[in-house]
């Protein structure tokens, strides 16, 4: 029985630890994600399949070689002629008029091995282009998708430092307010308070622990998220174990866009998919010239049995084809081809501004979210100081206690905007490197 409670007891503390919450660092968590995140490991798999396409569209210049094994019976006389003649199976009685017109019914097992060898054909070329540049996409989108989970986890990390924030916001919040409390009763007891004063400080002490209760659960939430971003099990929980910064910024709006136009992946795929547009246009002018085929095969036939030889033979040739009139489809397609070529060129000098102006955009909010920063730390300072102030006057008789909780709200109203201005100046400073596609490589310094 001893041992059976051993072994429960085990099994316990081995679930409770395989759930339990892991602490990482920053670059722990993002290595994590770049090798367990679903997105990753699904653009990964993309890439991997644009691959496999790009190696088969090569493999389009290699011959092709066949199998073909076909059974067939027939009275026909040409059938029943062509049979015996490929078998060697053909006689002086074949030749008589009766035989010939009305032959009787004859089986014919033939075995084929075909190659095929392209000797010119230009659209291989194109088509084997263009697979490699889808791979190149591919390729790009994967990074992409990279720079993405990293900025997730990035704004998952700040998510719990800021959740810690407001909880010990809260957690100041509950003891100051049960200080109050406390200064409430006392003076109520020394008949120089006022019941009501008592009740206002209790009610504002529930308040407070129910922001506190919100608090804890928010934070519990950002951890799982956190976890689930990294590749975590479902119901496992996430931590961070240092405080993040706000990264530095030190290039002006001018190079922070010439790094946006080198690094954005998306910017690399609208390039791409130009150059995929200019290989469609040449592969519609490449519809205008011939193709060369060769072609070899070695035949085997028997009367009996499959696989079987009779008698065998072999055939080489070449097979070439010029197509001179297609009724107008090849001229209308190099019209098609050269206007989305044109299409793409515009759409990626659109993006360019696009990207331009987000940076900008970036760069401005993380300007605007520093000063915002400034005013939100010189608020608590003066909070602070007005608390102390009024609470002083409130021991004093001086001030209400109406005027006291209104000077506690708007301290913890205080704190609470400066941890939300802290999260957002790191926030902003990630997404502005985000913005210049160098987010992964400037967090992973």
């Amino acid at each position: 029985m001893k041992i059976f409670a051993i072994f429960v007891l085990l099994f316990i503390m081995m679930s409770a630890s395989a759930f339990a919450g892991r602490s990482l660092a920053l670059k722990e968590a993002i290595s994590l994600a770049l090798e367990k995140n679903n997105l990753v490991k699904a653009a990964e798999f993309e890439e991997a399949a644009a691959r496999k396409e790009a190696s088969a569209s090569r493999g389009r210049f290699l011959p092709r070689i066949y199998l073909d094994e076909t059974a067939s019976a027939s009275n026909s006389p040409t059938k029943v002629f062509m049979m015996k003649l490929d078998q060697g199976r053909f006689t002086q009685n074949d030749f008589m008029i009766g035989n010939l017109n009305n032959p009787s019914s004859h089986g014919d097992f033939r075995t084929s091995f075909i190659l095929e060898q392209p000797l010119f054909d230009a659209r291989i070329f194109t088509d084997a282009e263009l697979a490699g540049k889808e791979e190149k996409l591919r390729g790009s989108a994967l990074e992409k998708r990279r720079q993405e989970v990293a900025y997730m986890v990035y704004c998952a990390c700040l998510e719990i430092q800021k959740a810690k924030g407001y909880l010990k916001a809260a957690e100041e919040g509950v003891r100051d307010a049960g200080e109050h409390e406390r200064l409430a009763r006392v003076r109520g007891k020394n008949g120089v308070g006022l019941k009501s004063d008592e009740l206002r400080a209790s009610t504002f002490l529930a308040e407070m622990e129910q922001r506190k209760i919100t608090a804890e659960n928010d934070l519990i939430l950002a951890q799982l998220r956190l976890a689930k971003t990294v590749g975590f099990e479902p119901g496992e929980t996430a931590d961070i174990v240092k405080v993040l910064t706000p990264l530095p910024v030190q290039q002006n709006g001018v190079e922070l866009r010439k790094l946006a136009w080198e690094n954005r992946q998306d910017i690399k795929e609208a390039v791409i998919e130009v150059e995929k547009a200019e290989t469609s246009v040449k592969e519609s002018h490449y519809a205008y010239l011939p193709t060369l085929y060769g072609t070899a095969a070695y035949q085997m036939n028997d009367r009996d049995v499959p696989f079987g030889r009779d008698k065998d033979s072999w055939m080489v040739g070449a097979s070439f084809r010029w197509e001179i009139f297609d009724g107008l489809r090849r001229e209308n397609k190099v019209g098609k081809a050269s206007a989305l070529a044109s299409a793409a060129s515009e759409y990626l000098e659109n993006y360019r501004k696009e990207v331009a102006l987000q940076v900008e955009e970036s760069r401005l909010e993380c300007e605007e979210a520093a000063k915002r920063l400034e005013v939100a730390c010189h608020s608590v300072e003066d909070s602070e100081e007005a608390m102390r102030l009024i609470n002083r006057r409130f021991e004093n008789s001086i001030s209400t206690m109406v005027e006291l909780l209104d000077a506690q709200t708007a301290l913890n109203s205080a704190r609470a905007k400066l941890i939300a201005n802290e999260s957002d100046y790191a926030l902003a400073t990630a997404r502005l490197y985000h913005a210049t596609g160098t987010f992964l490589k400037e967090v992973m310094k």
